[in-house]
Parts: structure tokens; sequence; C-alpha cells
């Protein structure tokens, strides 16, 4: 085998190490290129990873619709449509309100209705005001010195939130006395009209569905969606007396209207009674049994008319809302 000679070998050991080191430095340049590149900033803590994900896979369905260009509410409407759910043809209470004359009473003053006919066992009570608070007190009249039926009614707004009631009337003649508490700055319009056949009280009743038994001192309440614009309440016993306090709220323990009843018998005298919800945020309705604990009461709810919003997004989302 010939042998190099010693000085080629040299030469040909250091063309291959500056070789290597020609391609060393090829690479670190590859290298210092690729990582001084701008990346994208990474997610480092574990709640935004939880939002990026369900960010990225949540759908339309699981927001509720608001409406951004005016920061809310939940709907936008001009006027709700008003529809009702009764399938008794009653009059309604825009209805009573355009055909009958309303008496005004003003603050501190009282006044009467008397029905001698023993045929009319059943009185619609409609209170309302030019958007002034609403502070009265009925009374039934039924003989001297008997009043087995008495209600206490505040209403925040007398034009937003009317008062609308049934008051039993059984084994007239019977009187109906409303007398406006609040001062003289606050009047109101007062409607007291026999109901007869298919009338609210029939209306009333033909949405609910069922009673819930309410213990003396207990506490029930009843959230509606904004849908809802009236809700149908019926308060009723076993023929004890019935004892009760009746509020529409928004938010916490602001109350928009408050009915304090006192019947004397809860069968022949209950109490029937439409409660306006026109807000676009929900309402609550809250019962107390304000007598003793061997008094219950069985009070129904339900919602007597819906409103058909302008919903932002989807034409078809109220169909989407429960009434309750």
């Amino acid at each position: 085998m010939q042998m190099l000679p010693l000085n080629m070998a040299a030469v040909t050991t250091v063309a291959m190490w500056k070789a290597i080191a020609l391609i060393g430095l090829a690479v670190a340049e590859a290298f210092v290129v690729v990582s001084s590149s701008p990346r994208e900033r990474s997610v480092s803590t574990q709640l935004a990873s939880e939002y990026g994900a369900s960010a990225r896979t949540r759908t339309r369905d699981d927001y509720i619709d608001i409406n951004r260009e005016s920061g809310g509410p939940i709907v936008r409407y001009d006027g709700p449509t008003i529809r009702p759910l009764s399938n008794v043809r009653a009059p309604s209470l825009d209805e009573i309100w355009e055909s009958t004359m309303p008496v005004i009473v003003q603050g501190g003053s009282l006044r009467t209705w008397s029905f001698a006919n023993p045929q009319v066992d059943a009185v619609q009570v409609l209170f309302k005001s030019e958007g002034r608070p609403i502070d009265a007190d009925i009374d039934l009249w039924n003989g001297p010195d008997n009043t087995p039926h008495k209600m206490r009614v505040y209403v925040e707004d007398g034009a937003r939130r009317t008062f609308s009631a049934i008051i039993g009337t059984p084994r007239g003649p019977n009187s109906i006395a409303v007398r406006n508490i609040g001062q003289l700055e606050f009047p109101l319009d007062a409607v007291v009209r026999p109901d007869m056949q298919d009338g609210l009280a029939a209306s009333i009743a033909s949405v609910v569905s069922k009673a819930e038994v309410i213990q003396g001192g207990s506490v029930r309440t009843w959230s509606f969606n904004p849908v809802v614009q009236s809700v149908a309440v019926i308060i009723k016993t076993d023929g004890r007396p019935l004892n009760s306090r009746i509020e529409l709220l928004m938010g916490p323990n602001n109350s928009k209207q408050v009915v304090e009843i006192y019947t004397e018998d809860g069968v022949e005298r209950p109490f029937f009674a439409i409660v306006e919800t026109p807000e676009a945020v929900g309402s609550v309705i809250r019962i107390k049994n304000t007598a003793p604990l061997e008094f219950p009461v069985y009070a129904s709810v339900a919602p007597y008319t819906l409103g058909e919003y302008n919903f932002v997004g989807d034409s078809n989302s109220f169909n989407e809302w429960h009434m309750l």
C-alpha cells in the first residue's frame, strides 16, 4: 500500500477541519435567523386557556341576546303587542278603560258604589293614575258595620301598572268604598262595575291550572320572563279567613305594587287580580300569608298576557322564552 507524504496528510486534515467549521457557522446563522423571527404570545394562565377554548367552541345559542348598540336591555321595542292566554273572550283592561267613564277620587276623599241587584255576585275594581303613586283602601260593606273584605293598595306608577281586582259580593245588596289615602296632589281614576258571566273572573280562572299551599307565615315567589306582560293571581282558603300580602318586585326588595288583603271567608270571597308586569327585565310575584299557622291559603299564579317583542338577533327568539 502506497503511503501519502506527511505534508500532504497535514494539508488534508486542515482542509477537513475548515469545512467542518464553515458548516457549523452556517448552521448557527440559520438558527439565529429563525430564533429572531417574531412569534405570537402564548397563553400562560389556566383561566385564559379555558376562556380561549370556550370562546372558540361557544355558539350564538349560548348567549343572551343583548342590544350592544344601546348597551342593553335584553330587548328593544317601541311597545309590545299583547297576546292574551285566556280562552274566555273577556274584555281586556284597555277595553274596559276605553268603554267606561272613570270616577276621579281626589287625595283624602271617599267614593262609594252600591249594587242592590242580588244577581251581581262579583265586582271589578280598577285603579290608574297619570303616572303618580296610588295609595288607597278598598272596603266591601255588607250591612251596617259589617266589612267582610278589605284591601290596602299601593302602586308606584299608576300609569305604567294599573290595579285590577275582582271582589266577591254574594248575598247583596253590597257597597264598595274606595278611599284615596294619598295626598291631595295624587288623585286616582277608579272604575267599579259588575263582573258578569264571561268577565274578568272567568278569564283569570281559565289561565291558572294549579294551586300552591302557603302555610301561615310562609312566603312563596314566582319569577316571570320579560315576555309576560301581566299575571293572573288567585288566592283562596277552605272557608277560613284570608290574610295575605302580594308584592310585585323588581330587584331586591324593590316593591312596585303592594296589595294587603283581608277576607272573612276565602271561599265566598276569594281574591282575583291581574298584576301588570310591563318591565323588559322580568318580574317577581311574592305572596306572604300573614295569618297564623292554622290559616293556610291556596295561591295560583300564572301568566295572563304575553307581549311580542322585537328581539335583537333572531326573530324567532320569542318562541324560545319560557313564561316562568
